[in-house]
């Protein structure tokens, strides 16, 4: 039989609220925990803490979330929402695109949001042994890779035959060095960055277009 974990049992179960005020009070139990996380880590924390210092009965907070893990997967899908927009903006905010500048935009969108969720550090970076947080770190990872390789396609940066794995495998590889460089620095290793972007670029680079052919829109 697999020791792989189900798909069910990698779904968060938390029950998504729809009135305004609901989510008001999700955002706030988020806001506590993530929080708690950065004054007492990730495994001192419990669902009781929460619910005790968001001022919410733990039967209410019990509403929304199954257990401490589904507030810890809740807040990394929230952070990485926050991410990916930051790379969108960044990126839109570039006058010289490349394939190098597209690496370089990318992850450091990525450090300026660890440096301002610094939960996100501790949960995901320095904390991912629950299975649900690994899975959903990698799905998310196969979404940047799958977005960035449509755009560096997209606009001339990189070749068609840029193969979905490798794009895929930069990112990983991006994920590992940023595990590396926060493991022991809440700011962050940024000379260890600086090696992982040099070393994305170039794993990237074997399929960058030629220079005649990209077509950066201004």
């Amino acid at each position: 039989m697999s020791s792989e974990p189900t798909e069910a049992a990698l779904t968060p179960r938390r029950r998504v609220p729809t009135q305004a005020r609901s989510r008001r009070k999700v955002e706030h139990v988020l806001d506590t925990a993530s929080r708690l996380v950065v004054e007492r880590g990730v495994e001192a924390l419990t669902t009781r803490d929460i619910a005790l210092a968001s001022g919410v009965p733990v039967a209410s907070l019990y509403q929304y979330f199954a257990d401490k893990e589904d507030v810890l997967i809740a807040l990394a899908e929230r952070d990485m929402a926050e991410m990916d927009d930051q790379v969108l903006a960044d990126l839109s905010g570039l006058r010289d695109l490349t394939l190098a500048s597209l690496v370089r935009t990318t992850m450091g969108a990525f450090v300026t949001v660890y440096q301002r969720r610094r939960a996100f550090v501790e949960i995901y970076l320095r904390g991912r042994t629950n299975a649900a947080l690994h899975q959903f770190g990698r799905e998310h990872n196969a979404r940047v890779a799958a977005t960035l390789r449509g755009f560096a396609i997209e606009k001339g940066l990189a070749l068609p035959t840029l193969p979905v794995k490798t794009a895929l495998l930069a990112v990983e590889i991006g994920d590992r060095v940023f595990q590396l460089a926060y493991e022991h620095d809440d700011e962050g290793d940024q000379e260890l960055v600086e090696e992982g972007i040099t070393l994305v670029t170039a794993y990237l680079e074997r399929y960058a277009a030629p220079a005649s052919s990209r077509r950066v829109e201004t």
